[in-house]
C-alpha cells in the first residue's frame, strides 16, 4: 500500500474500506473500541458500535450518564481503532468530541428493536445495580410505562457523540510485520498524508 493507493480524503478512504470489509463479510465490521479519558487522563476503553461517518465524523451512541459519556462531557477527545482481521486492515481515530443533535439522535433511536429502545430506558448504564432481577424489573416497569405508545420516545438521557477526526490512520498488514501505515491530519487546504515505520 502506497499513497497512490489510498484517495486524497480520509472519510472517502474510510468508505472505501468499510464498504469493502461489509461486501468480504467481515463479522460486524462496525465494533470500534473507544477510548476516552477523565479530566485528569485515567484512560478507558471498550467497545461500541459505530452507526455514522461522513466528513462531519464518526457517530456513536450510549447513555450520556455511563462512564464513557461522562467522561466525554469533561474532557471532550477520543481515540478508536476499528479492526478487520480477515483483510489484515485496521483504521484508527483521534480527534474532539461533539454531541450529536437531538433530531439525528432521535431519528437513530427510532431505527433500533423496541427491546433495545426499552433496555436505554431501563439500564443505569456503568452505575452499581442490586441484581439481575432488580434490572429485569427496572423493564418490566419500562415495558408497561410505554405499552400503550406506538413509539418509545428518545430518553433525554441517552444520544449521540461524534469523534472530530483530527488524525486518521489507515493500517494495512504487511509479510515480515513490515506493515504500512499511512497517517492523514489536517492541512493548508485538504488533508496531508505521511507514511509511519511499522
Amino acid at each position: 500500500m502506497d499513497l497512490v493507493d489510498l484517495l486524497p480524503d480520509p472519510h472517502a478512504q474510510f468508505d472505501r474500506w468499510f464498504d469493502e470489509a461489509t461486501a468480504a463479510g467481515v463479522p460486524d465490521p462496525e465494533q470500534m473500541a473507544l477510548s476516552t479519558a477523565t479530566r485528569d487522563g485515567v484512560p478507558s476503553v471498550r467497545m461500541v458500535l459505530l452507526k455514522g461517518h461522513d466528513p462531519r465524523g464518526f457517530v456513536f451512541y450510549t447513555n450520556r450518564g455511563s462512564r464513557k459519556g461522562s467522561e466525554l462531557q469533561t474532557n471532550p477527545r477520543a481515540a478508536g481503532v476499528l479492526h478487520w482481521k480477515p483483510q489484515e486492515r485496521q483504521v484508527r481515530l483521534e480527534g474532539t468530541v461533539e454531541v450529536v443533535a437531538d433530531d439525528e439522535a432521535a431519528a437513530y433511536f427510532r431505527t433500533r428493536p423496541r427491546n433495545s429502545q426499552i433496555g436505554a430506558w431501563a439500564s443505569p448504564q456503568s452505575q452499581p445495580v442490586t441484581s439481575r432481577a432488580d434490572l429485569e424489573h427496572r423493564v418490566a416497569e419500562i415495558e408497561r410505562r410505554f405499552a400503550g405508545e406506538e413509539e418509545v420516545p428518545l430518553p433525554t438521557f441517552w444520544g449521540g457523540f461524534r469523534i472530530v477526526a483530527t488524525v486518521i490512520e489507515f493500517w494495512q498488514g504487511q509479510p515480515g510485520r513490515l506493515h504500512d501505515r499511512i497517517r492523514y491530519e489536517p492541512g493548508s487546504g485538504g488533508w496531508d498524508r505521511q507514511r509511519l515505520a511499522p
